[in-house]
């Protein structure tokens, strides 16, 4: 998924993570400097969906605005087929080695 945040913003004359800060605590949502810095920069690793739902109201858009699909990085995490056809047999990665617990 590609987070388009700040596009949408601009095309809603929204050009600093400030103002877009100021506009959320206005629609009821407070957030840190920090959080607003990663959502306004990059892709955000998690997102609450309450928070996600501010936001839309506030750019008057959908999620599906928000959040884009990119199938091409989908299909490149696949496994790779082998000549014959068949899908490559994934061989696990051991972790380390854990106890037995007590009795």
């Amino acid at each position: 998924m590609r987070w388009n945040l700040r596009m949408k913003a601009a095309e809603a004359g929204i050009w600093k993570s400030t103002e877009m800060r100021r506009r959320l605590a206005e629609a009821g949502l407070e957030i840190s400097a920090g959080k607003m810095s990663n959502l306004w920069i990059g892709n955000p690793a998690t997102i609450r969906l309450d928070d996600l739902d501010v936001i839309c109201a506030v750019l008057d858009c959908e999620p599906t605005e928000l959040l884009i699909r990119e199938p091409d990085k989908v299909a490149a995490r696949r496994p790779r087929t082998a000549a014959t056809g068949t899908v490559a047999p994934i061989t696990p990665r051991l972790g380390r080695h854990r106890s037995v617990p007590p009795a």
